[in-house]
């Protein structure tokens, strides 16, 4: 069984929310990260990513306007969690990125990529269990 604390990145970027967009992206490029968690003060209140910013340029939106007139509600998963779950919940809310709570704290992250990282090397040792079980027969002629 996995869980989310085995896969989550525990060091997770932030930004304020009266962070500017154009922070936001800098910040995305430097660190090259794909997402943000936004914060006002020590509480997690939303998250950015290099698509809701995208989005915002296309539409005409003001660079200079603040992270948190982007935020949407933030939906996020415990490290207890098992990875099935966690897939589950960005599935069902089109997401690719899951903040990781713990005790009203965000302690981490977790990514559609570390999700399929994770059933990679899942699928990949299971494999080799198999592989190591199982001799082909000795033909001698």
């Amino acid at each position: 069984m996995i869980y989310v604390k085995d896969i989550m990145t525990r060091k997770v970027r932030t930004i304020d929310a009266d962070a500017s967009i154009k922070e936001a992206a800098k910040a995305m490029s430097k660190w090259r990260i794909g997402a943000l968690v936004i914060m006002a003060g020590s509480k997690p209140v939303g998250i950015i990513t290099e698509g809701d910013i995208s989005r915002s340029v296309a539409r005409g939106h003001d660079p200079d306007a603040t992270v948190g007139s982007l935020k949407k509600s933030l939906i996020t998963v415990s490290p207890a969690e098992k990875v099935e779950v966690a897939a589950r919940i960005m599935s069902e809310a089109g997401i690719k990125k899951l903040p990781v709570m713990e005790n009203h704290k965000l302690v981490g992250i977790v990514t559609q990529t570390d999700i399929v990282g994770s059933s990679f090397s899942l699928v990949t040792s299971l494999k080799e269990m198999v592989q190591a079980r199982y001799r082909p027969p000795d033909f001698e002629m």
